[in-house]
């Protein structure tokens, strides 16, 4: 597989995050972290569901523990730390601090070996991260009140915490995607625990609500964890990092669709400074012949 098309590929999730508001919106008032463990037990036992047509891929199940604790750290993680952000600090200052993790795996990539942080990566991540500023707070401006800094730092963590799941996984390229089925298990037993001890159970009231959390579990909270995998392991992860402040924008465009926003002139304008961000940190991939180089299936 060639690095744009593992690039691709890991596109394909911002796409899939981008319906995450929507079907979530759609799931009715179930709890955070029962959400969690249900939809990541759906997206889990999907991939089980594929070992009737491909059996070795359970064998990617047999990780030494490293992998693992990145594995469930990073999705367990991020989504407990993003939970207990919106618990305890205003949902838009919690948000643009969430969304600090695209412009840190940039950053954190150029750590990497092989991989050199230029100018229109970071150019293009402000630029997408204003875009992604006006799209949060639409235009209304935000401020940041001490009496949440617990809050803050919480979501913080998160942004921190999925950045560097991202990047330390293409350290691991001879871990198979598959591998996701079990982080997803994982991850929705830990949330079914958290859910057990301080949540009450709230169930869907109609088809369309049910609908709405499956569609979750096989999308957003699914198959997008196993084609991000593929992306940050064999694509450009900077081109990607960049890229991923197109899901806020994508997110509220589908919201608006469906009734359950209002559109704004101020969308417009995100959307100019989102694009522009990202085309110019993709610039030396779109503007260049493409490479030979392959790198290992991650199925290998």
């Amino acid at each position: 597989m060639n690095r744009t098309t593992a690039t691709a590929i890991g596109f394909a999730a911002v796409l899939l995050w981008s319906l995450l508001a929507f079907f979530t919106a759609a799931s009715g008032a179930m709890p955070p972290f029962q959400l969690t463990a249900i939809t990541f037990g759906i997206g889990g036992l999907a991939g089980v569901a594929l070992w009737a047509v491909r059996p070795s891929a359970a064998k990617a199940l047999r990780q030494p523990w490293p992998v693992w604790l990145l594995g469930v750290g990073g999705l367990f993680g991020y989504h407990a730390a993003y939970f207990i952000a919106l618990r305890n600090a205003p949902v838009v200052e919690a948000g643009l601090l969430n969304y600090f993790w695209p412009l840190l795996i940039v950053v954190f990539s150029s750590f990497l070996p092989g991989e050199r942080l230029k100018w229109q990566h970071i150019a293009g991540c402000l630029l997408a991260l204003a875009g992604a500023v006006l799209v949060v707070t639409r235009g209304q401006g935000f401020s940041f009140d001490p009496a949440y800094l617990f809050g803050y730092g919480a979501a913080l963590f998160a942004a921190v915490t999925w950045a560097a799941y991202s990047v330390l996984s293409r350290r691991l390229p001879h871990v198979p995607s598959d591998a996701i089925t079990g982080f997803c298990l994982a991850t929705a037993a830990l949330a079914a625990l958290v859910h057990v001890a301080i949540e009450p159970t709230v169930w869907p009231t109609d088809t369309w609500q049910w609908a709405a959390i499956v569609g979750l579990g096989l999308g957003p909270v699914g198959l997008a964890f196993y084609v991000w995998d593929i992306g940050v392991k064999h694509g450009d992860i900077q081109v990607l990092g960049a890229a991923s402040y197109s899901a806020p924008l994508l997110s509220t465009a589908i919201l608006v669709a469906t009734g359950y926003a209002a559109y704004s002139h101020t969308l417009l304008v995100a959307c100019l400074l989102i694009t522009a961000g990202a085309v110019l940190a993709a610039s030396d991939l779109l503007f260049r012949r493409p490479s030979s180089r392959t790198t290992p299936s991650p199925d290998a």
